[in-house]
């Protein structure tokens, strides 16, 4: 019988339970990738009693098949690009290009939305908590270490509810720590393993990351 969350708020919980060891420490902070990964990360933040902040990373979905990854996109300039998709579905840089233009507008909205009125987290030394709600090829979550490690945090864990098998070894080899309940050999669709998957507004996202907040907390990363 396949193990499904009802949601992701459930996900959220249960994975907390898997983190309780960082519970407490000050050094620690939940990131959250927008926006399926912030409900998760709520409950997170939530049972560790630690802040929430959030790293913008646009996927990179294959033309007509959006939910795989063929890379993702961060703000900065960060592209990280799943070349496996990339040359098994023949995907040429001009589409690559293409879809990443598109993104990066939806970025950008998001990154205005999100951090308007809130200072940046210095996350130096700090131990980071990398949280979505799914991870398949793992270019999402790829380029979000690539954005948070240029600001030299002192160790970051990927936790995610699911995590595809054969990325959740090798991002072993990436960060500091890989938490997940799940690993999936057979991996079509992170909404596969949800019984509700529907999509989050950035209204939701707002409301989660203010419910989260203390004074100088709730801010927001590049």
């Amino acid at each position: 019988m396949t193990i499904k969350f009802h949601d992701r708020t459930q996900a959220g919980q249960w994975l907390a339970r898997r983190l309780t060891h960082y519970a407490n420490h000050a050094n620690i902070l939940v990131i959250a990738l927008p926006r399926g990964g912030v409900p998760i990360a709520f409950e997170v933040a939530k049972v560790l009693n630690a802040p929430l902040d959030f790293c913008l990373v646009r996927k990179l979905g294959v033309p007509n098949h959006s939910e795989l990854a063929m890379g993702a996109i961060a703000i900065g300039g960060v592209q990280v690009l799943n070349r496996d998709v990339v040359s098994e579905w023949g995907i040429s840089r001009q589409v690559i290009n293409q879809v990443a233009i598109k993104e990066m507008r939806k970025l950008q909205h998001q990154d205005c939305l999100y951090r308007s009125g809130h200072p940046r987290t210095i996350i130096r030394d700090r131990t980071l908590i990398l949280v979505d709600d799914g991870i398949a090829t793992g270019a999402t979550i790829r380029a979000a270490i690539t954005v948070l490690q240029k600001q030299q945090p002192q160790h970051i864990i990927v936790a995610a509810p699911v995590i595809e098998s054969a990325t959740f070894q090798a991002l072993q080899a990436e960060v500091e720590d890989v938490v997940c309940l799940i690993t999936a050999k057979e991996f079509s669709a992170i909404s596969f393993w949800y019984v509700n998957f529907r999509q989050i507004t950035d209204e939701e996202v707002l409301s989660l990351l203010e419910r989260s907040s203390t004074p100088n907390q709730q801010t927001s990363i590049v």
